[in-house]
């Protein structure tokens, strides 16, 4: 039986997942900044016939010993991890970045870049110590190389989440056999709360007409990806590899189906 800890899995994409994984009898470990979230997912989360359990961890991904902390209690309550997510990210508040605060950027940058690294850090080394382990990061808006106003800091911060994760994967191939695997997730365009929201939750983005008009047509809810994600995460073996939803062929699907039906997201 697997053992599948995700960062930032009270709500969101993250739950999504959580509750995937759950369908396929794995031991899901619950990881956000409250308990009393965490311990309303975990209900939502028990309801589902599943033959693991379910752990909640209350962790902060900017603090490392919180990190470490998860790794532990996930440990001792199943004997090991086999699969490590790094899902927990804010967004941007929709601004130039000259119109951003110094604590703006650095809140942005200390969860969705720092936080996944020192997560990948921690979970690495414990990985090697058990002999083998999984983990995953998450891709978003600029890790291929898209650029938009007052998406700029959380586009650097996705591009340099897909090269870190794709040298920390080198560096299994190099120096430790392939015991660990290090690979990427890229979920496309969710629509959650998180697309209307930055600075986790404290500030409002209100998207533009011309932007929602794109999110409805390419734009899925996260459970919808998470069906196709999680089985084959459970089934991917191979380092440096990369799970990608919204490919170039769907998205064309998506274009070509939206002649004929429209979604509305925002309403």
């Amino acid at each position: 039986m697997k053992t599948i800890v995700i960062t930032g899995s009270a709500r969101g994409f993250g739950f999504a997942m959580a509750k995937d994984f759950r369908k396929y009898g794995c031991n899901v470990v619950l990881s956000d900044l409250k308990q009393e979230s965490l311990d309303k997912a975990k209900k939502e989360l028990e309801k589902i016939e599943g033959k693991g359990k379910v752990l909640t961890v209350v962790c902060d991904v900017t603090k490392s010993d919180m990190l470490e902390n998860l790794w532990e209690q996930s440990k001792q309550t199943f004997g090991a991890v086999d699969i490590w997510i790094n899902n927990a990210g804010v967004n941007q508040p929709d601004l130039p970045v000259c119109m951003l605060t110094e604590q703006d950027i650095d809140f942005l940058l200390n969860v969705d870049l720092k936080g996944a690294i020192n997560g990948s850090r921690i979970a690495f080394a414990h990985m090697v110590e058990q002999g083998f382990g999984q983990i995953y990061n998450i891709e978003g808006y600029g890790s291929n190389d898209a650029m938009k106003t007052g998406l700029t800091i959380y586009g650097t911060a996705k591009r340099a989440i897909t090269y870190f994760t794709e040298a920390l994967a080198k560096e299994c191939d190099s120096h430790y056999n392939d015991k660990v695997q290090v690979m990427l997730l890229t979920p496309g365009i969710m629509i959650t709360d998180f697309l209307k929201e930055a600075n986790g939750g404290k500030t409002k983005v209100e998207l533009s007409d011309k932007v929602k008009k794109v999110y409805n047509i390419l734009g899925d809810y996260p459970e919808t990806i998470s069906k196709y994600v999680v089985p084959r995460m459970l089934k991917n073996k191979k380092n440096n590899s990369k799970i990608v939803w919204l490919s170039t062929r769907r998205a064309f699907g998506k274009f070509f189906k939206a002649l004929f039906k429209k979604n509305n997201y925002f309403d």
